[in-house]
């Protein structure tokens, strides 16, 4: 086998329409442990870029395990291979932007591959989760919107969310930039030192 063959697959989904701003100024903190390790390959998509097609309720899932609109394949694919997944978003109206709205509700496919078409375990490889978030300003609730959404889809995708580091009063600045890059980074490092302790071949 090649050294690619070997590595651990983390895929990002970043949901900000700013491709420099405090979403990714976190997302960096976070990503920065992994980038130093071979033994992880990177791929991220950019949500708003991908322009999910919004759920129609047509039930073609229901029918079959696919979705009537193919926009989201590649991220169904990139899904099932990787081993970790990163949700770096900031905060709109408590909850996530509309791109990622759009593609948590399209989510669907795999509820009804698992409850209509008694299919236990629609995506079969187990991956840990991170909720990177951003805020204009430090509330908990939005936290408690955005984590339960995840849980809700992760239930039927063989996904569970391992932790969150937020970053809130962004409109004040980067005065808390520093504690939220900490937190990202020691989440980081937890995972990662996890990964190393389990024995080769064995999923996170």
């Amino acid at each position: 086998m090649g050294l690619l063959e070997h590595k651990k697959r983390l895929l990002v989904l970043f949901c900000s329409p700013h491709s420099h701003g405090s979403t990714r100024m976190l997302l960096d903190g976070f990503l920065g442990e992994f980038k130093e390790r071979r033994d992880w390959q990177l791929e991220e998509m950019d949500v708003y870029g991908m322009a999910p097609q919004p759920c129609t309720g047509c039930r073609a899932c229901a029918q079959r395990e696919r979705c009537a609109f193919d926009d989201l394949d590649g991220f169904d694919k990139a899904l099932r291979r990787c081993d970790l997944l990163v949700v770096a978003s900031p905060v709109y109206n408590d909850s996530f932007p509309a791109p990622m709205k759009a593609l948590l509700d399209r989510c669907q496919r795999y509820f009804e591959a698992r409850f209509s078409l008694n299919n236990k375990t629609p995506i079969k490889k187990h991956r840990d989760a991170v909720l990177l978030l951003t805020m204009g300003r430090e509330e908990d609730f939005p936290l408690e919107v955005t984590a339960h959404q995840l849980q809700r889809a992760f239930s039927v995708m063989n996904t569970t969310l391992r932790g969150c580091a937020v970053w809130g009063d962004t409109d004040l600045g980067r005065r808390n930039q520093g504690p939220a890059l900490q937190k990202a980074k020691a989440l980081a490092l937890e995972i990662l030192g996890e990964a190393e302790a389990r024995p080769k071949g064995k999923g996170l």
